[in-house]
């Protein structure tokens, strides 16, 4: 609201244009308790019995047809005994499991409501300040529920970035706190089968509505008639940008400063604005691609490739096709591949069309693993040795060094005082990272593995006042059941091992939850509840800290290290 104030106050002759994209509702789902408590008890019949209850809703609203039928939902398969995405069916669920997960339902009916408000602040300013009736408003989400939370529901969604399985009893310890930022909780996949209705499956599954499929509010008092209507033209998000421009009446320029653009993929919709609410839709074909999954509509056609996202697999030429005969056909629930052959190949065609001219190929379904642990190019060449100083903050872990799967070396160069204290190195938050820290005298390290309990811990002997090199060394020597990384960790102070024992790392983005690098203090949620409030270093100097992901040894690197910061 400040922006737009500001915008008007300082250019008032000029329109104004803000995409609003709060964290909503991506995990974490966090909301006011008030909110949260509002929908206790709302959701005790289980996801099987929301989906009857939604759809009947839909369709008496006219979202969907009539004769609109439900997809079945993702039963585990026989062959697929850990199989991330199925679905347990509510009635085999135990008293505990259905407590639990009606409670992580709650929370998300909370954070939507409580965002849908936030929504409303912004309107009932637009309104006050006389600028709704000529604002354009689109109100949607970006995809299909989300599936991250594993069949268990998850009070850290880390687990699921670093393929490690949930624990039922861990998220249970914790459904007193659900919804605060004791966790970094998701729904089970029964509720994102749920919010989905009345189609299969949810996000990362392009193939189906389920993983893409979204209702769109548009707002225009100035520019439409219709109002309170409903209209089932299909259209993708693509076309809001073709939507914004034709309104506006600006045409894609061809040139940009200089540089050729490519042609805009979009089909505005402002034909539809005051249409028939069942009339011709002027899109004619969207692509869909995601993490190894396939789908494509045409003409109110839909073929979707039966193909799970990162799985690893790659055998794109097994995938088997279905088909879709959307325009009467909402939900996607009749497969008609066998009985029109000829128009599931059209489809099929079609989409390796569009994939080849929006450089979709080659395709790529690499395990989820695999994925988010590749180094991705950066500006700054590749090195094994980096130096941070004193008030480093939030180093975003893209450019941070990378520590997930591999040995690694810490080294802070202090000169202490008496009673000096505070984070030397801090990288991740509650959920998953580590910490490197003087507190009560004792220098400690602690590695938080995906907010586990207890945390790893390696405590020293008494610190003496003057200057010292304090760090430790992780030293990878295996793989663990969920590809975590198996070690020893040695404390060191100056050149002696102070502590030593096993430890285990993560391999993903561990960060993902939390924060970036910091040095001196921890800048927001802590690595360690051992300490709180940022807990920045006091009583001496920190000169700089270095971490080495190379395969030398800390005692050969401890005089360079020290030798490099003295320098700077």
């Amino acid at each position: 609201m400040r922006l737009i104030r500001d915008q008007n106050a300082s250019n008032p002759s000029k329109p104004w244009y803000t995409w609003f994209c709060p964290g909503a509702n991506h995990a974490p789902h966090h909301a006011p308790k008030d909110y949260i408590d509002k929908y206790k008890g709302a959701f005790d019949d289980g996801y099987d019995a929301y989906r009857e209850w939604v759809l009947g809703r839909m369709i008496e609203r006219g979202i969907v047809p009539a004769d609109t039928q439900l997809t079945p939902i993702n039963p585990m398969p026989e062959d697929q005994a850990n199989a991330a995405d199925y679905v347990k069916p509510w009635d085999t669920l135990s008293d505990d499991e259905k407590r639990l997960f009606a409670r992580m339902a709650e929370v998300f009916a909370g954070f939507s409501e409580y965002t849908d408000a936030q929504i409303g602040r912004i309107i009932d300013y637009l309104e006050d300040s006389g600028q709704l009736d000529n604002t354009l408003i689109f109100y949607c989400a970006d995809n299909g529920a989300s599936g991250e939370g594993s069949p268990d529901g998850s009070v850290n969604e880390n687990k699921f970035f670093n393929g490690f399985p949930d624990d039922l009893k861990e998220n249970l310890d914790k459904i007193g706190v659900l919804g605060g930022p004791e966790t970094y909780n998701h729904y089970p996949t029964g509720w994102a089968t749920a919010f989905s209705t009345p189609f299969q499956m949810f996000k990362r599954y392009s193939q189906f509505s389920g993983g893409t499929c979204d209702p769109m509010i548009v707002h225009w008092p100035a520019g439409i008639k219709a109002k309170g209507e409903i209209r089932h033209q299909y259209h993708h998000s693509t076309d809001v940008v073709a939507t914004v421009l034709d309104v506006i009446g600006i045409e894609m320029p061809s040139v940009f400063r200089g540089v050729e653009q490519r042609p805009l993929d979009g089909v505005s919709m402002r034909y539809s604005f005051d249409a028939a609410p069942d009339g011709p839709t002027e899109k004619k074909v969207q692509y869909y691609a995601m993490l190894g999954t396939r789908g494509i509509w045409k003409d109110g056609w839909k073929a979707a490739a039966i193909h799970a996202p990162l799985t690893g697999h790659s055998r794109f030429d097994e995938d088997r096709w279905e088909l879709y005969h959307v325009e009467t056909d909402r939900s996607e629930s009749k497969d008609l591949a066998s009985e029109h052959p000829e128009k599931l190949q059209e489809l099929i065609d079609a989409w390796f069309v569009e994939a080849e001219r929006n450089n979709v190929l080659p395709l790529d379904d690499r395990a989820a693993r695999d994925i988010l642990t590749i180094e991705r190019p950066q500006a700054e060449p590749p090195r094994t040795r980096y130096v941070y100083y004193p008030d480093t903050t939030a180093v975003p872990e893209s450019v941070a060094v990378n520590v997930r799967g591999r040995s690694y070396k810490i080294i802070a160069d202090v000169v202490l005082d008496e009673g000096a204290q505070g984070v030397l190195f801090a990288h991740g938050s509650r959920f998953g990272g580590h910490a490197l820290f003087i507190k009560d005298n004792t220098l400690n390290y602690v590695y938080n593995f995906l907010g586990i309990p207890p945390e790893q811990t390696f405590t020293s002997g008494e610190l003496t006042p003057g200057k010292h090199a304090l760090g430790m060394e992780f030293v990878r020597e295996s793989a663990g059941e969920h590809g975590e990384s198996l070690g020893t960790c040695r404390l060191y102070v100056d050149d002696q091992v102070v502590a030593e024992g096993p430890m285990r790392a993560q391999v993903g983005k561990f960060t993902l939850a939390g924060d970036g690098l910091c040095i001196g203090f921890d800048s927001g949620d802590a690595v360690s509840g051992q300490y709180a409030d940022g807990f920045p270093f006091t009583g001496g100097k920190l000169l700089g800290v270095g971490v080495d992901v190379s395969e030398e040894q800390y005692l050969d690197l401890e005089l360079e290290a020290l030798a490099a910061l003295a320098r700077e």
